[in-house]
């Protein structure tokens, strides 16, 4: 059964921390580029970071980085997303998505505005706010 489950989120206070997971299963998830998404309501979608199949290289929006770090274990076919320093601007409904790597140049290509995504998951709620 195809799935992408995301956990982790939460309400924090500005300066704190979280910590997402996605764990997936019905597809060979080390042949796909992951990421994280942020979805605005009516807005379009923001790409937070994007990976590479192995893991070597990522891709950060200007607005994250040095605070958020994401990671993936093929092995247990899961994804993370170590979110420091929250700030406000950073809330919203974030969720993680699935891309084969044969079918995009790159893993910033999958985080591009306009990039398609083969799977998503149904996403996780972060709140920051004093």
């Amino acid at each position: 059964q195809l799935q992408l489950v995301e956990s982790g989120g939460g309400s924090v206070q500005p300066g704190g921390s979280l910590k997402l997971s996605c764990v997936v299963s019905g597809f060979t998830f080390d042949s796909y580029f992951m990421g994280w998404f942020r979805h605005f309501p009516g807005k379009e979608r923001e790409g937070i970071s994007c990976i590479s199949s192995e893991g070597a290289v990522t891709t950060y929006a200007d607005s994250v980085k040095g605070r958020f770090i994401i990671s993936r274990d093929n092995a247990k076919r899961t994804l993370w997303l170590q979110m420091d320093n929250l700030r406000p601007e950073d809330t919203g409904v974030y969720f993680c998505a699935a891309r084969d790597q044969r079918t995009i140049p790159n893993v910033q290509s999958m985080c591009a505005a306009g990039t398609g995504h083969d799977y998503r998951g149904q996403g996780t709620q972060v709140t920051v706010s004093s």
